[in-house]
């Protein structure tokens, strides 16, 4: 059967501003029903305040149009030539559709409700109806739909305990990381996060999320080291087990947002092959499922490994490879942006402190500077660590701890002090030469010189 690609719309302008949430802007829905009469009703009831609206004048012509797109709602009648609508909804479950549905009919009894309630419907409305009531309907529906996933996208972050934060820095090699996110973020393009462990990989992706149109959508993180091999398939693609519903997995979860697929290096090479797949095809088969379910998904990765040297040794596929390595995002080390650990440092402090309900330390000059000095193996996640330790125990480590009282506000106003008088000392140990104190500082000599000219332009510059 061939079937119509033209979507009757009509321009948001057309109709009187209503108020039925947010939701429905966004929505996919599909009218299924074999009077014209009706169906040109509520094509220009919905087209206005919808982002896309189809319709079907059959189950025949419905089952080709879910095969062919995702949508989040259909609106479905009841009687149909040849078989009911709850008929064609069962089959259709059984196969793998993933939506909600409304169910439409002049015929209410009992049984019908019953059945209804059995097949999953999320709602019934009894013809003849107004427009109000099938735009609140639509509503209600959307919104339970989202709060749902929502609810399970909440739980499992809380399950996982993953932390949620701000991509913080304003040295050289940060700002020009959050500058190349920014030019990153319109694209549709996978992006790979390279880097040591706990230099800010996820951060950085949740942050190019939030620059995306996308941003109103969900962003799953994946952690692909932390899921059972013989769950994973089950956990990313979802299953249908015994003629139940479709239970999705969380690229279902995540369709129209980002999904962030970390430590992608130990995901085992029959799920490489199959994500190879959806990441050309954009489409999923659920296990149990009998058709491919279409996805609008952003793709992210990040990794700590070698992936190169991986694929090398045949231990990952190298077509994935080069389709998921095609825009890179290498993320610094701590200890080459140094002067960023005073503001992460004081960040984690008020943090952990509120957190915690326990006294903040004091962040005095002898332990910033040790703070700096020291070389962070475990990156931006070990400083974390231990402030939080430092905060539960009362004190820092012997090896960090300083004595004085700055503090707080007063540590992040005096971070230029502190830096200006170890520069200046190094400087003093190497006779002025900028090139051997950038050396032993280990830091670029662009950065001594940078410092230096602000630091004459702030004692040249009228109060």
């Amino acid at each position: 059967m061939s079937v119509s690609t033209d979507t009757r719309r009509v321009t948001r302008k057309d109709l009187p501003r209503d108020d039925y949430g947010p939701t429905l802007a966004g929505a996919s829905i599909l009218v299924v029903d074999d009077e014209p009469g009706m169906r040109n009703f509520l094509v220009k009831t919905l087209a206005p305040r919808v982002q896309r609206v189809e319709e079907a004048g059959s189950t025949a012509e419905a089952t080709a149009r879910i095969d062919a797109a995702h949508f989040d709602l259909v609106i479905l009648d009841n009687v149909m030539p040849r078989t009911t609508g709850l008929e064609w909804l069962a089959e259709q479950q059984r196969r793998g559709f993933f939506g909600d549905t409304i169910l439409i009919t002049a015929y209410a009894d009992l049984e019908t409700a019953i059945a209804a309630l059995r097949a999953g419907v999320s709602d019934f409305v009894l013809k003849p109806f107004r427009a109000n009531q099938i735009l609140g309907a639509v509503a209600r529906t959307l919104d339970r739909k989202y709060l749902r996933r929502d609810n399970a996208l909440l739980r499992r972050e809380l399950r996982t305990g993953q932390f949620q934060g701000k991509l913080l820095g304003k040295s050289e090699v940060m700002v020009a990381t959050r500058a190349l996110l920014a030019k990153l973020a319109p694209l549709p393009t996978p992006v790979l996060f390279t880097g040591a462990s706990g230099t800010g990989k996820e951060l950085a992706a949740r942050q190019l999320h939030q620059l995306s149109d996308r941003a109103a959508k969900p962003f799953v993180p994946v952690n692909c080291a932390a899921i059972a091999t013989e769950r994973m398939a089950q956990e990313l693609f979802g299953s249908i087990a015994d003629g139940e519903r479709l239970k999705p997995g969380l690229l279902l979860l995540a369709d129209g947002g980002t999904l962030f697929l970390d430590e992608v290096a130990q995901m085992p090479e029959p799920l490489q092959a199959a994500l190879l797949r959806v990441l050309e095809d954009q489409r999923i088969r659920p296990a149990g499922a009998e058709r491919e379910l279409p996805l609008n998904l952003r793709f992210l990765f990040a990794t700590n490994a070698d992936l190169a040297e991986l694929v090398a040794q045949g231990r990952f596929r190298a077509d994935l490879y080069h389709r998921i390595n095609i825009l890179n995002v290498e993320m610094p080390r701590l200890s080459d942006r140094s002067d960023d650990i005073l503001e992460l440092a004081a960040l984690f402090m008020t943090q952990f402190s509120q957190a915690l309900g326990m006294p903040g330390l004091d962040l005095d000059e002898q332990t910033l500077l040790k703070l700096r000095r020291y070389d962070w193996p475990g990156n931006v996640r070990e400083l974390r660590n231990l402030v939080e330790r430092s905060v539960i125990l009362g004190s820092f480590p012997k090896e960090f701890a300083g004595a004085g009282s700055v503090t707080g506000a007063q540590a992040i106003e005096n971070l230029d002090l502190v830096l200006q008088r170890h520069i200046l000392h190094m400087l003093d140990l190497c006779d002025g030469n900028r090139a051997e104190a950038a050396r032993r500082l280990g830091v670029s000599r662009k950065t001594i010189d940078r410092k230096i000219a602000q630091w004459d332009q702030d004692q040249t510059s009228p109060p």
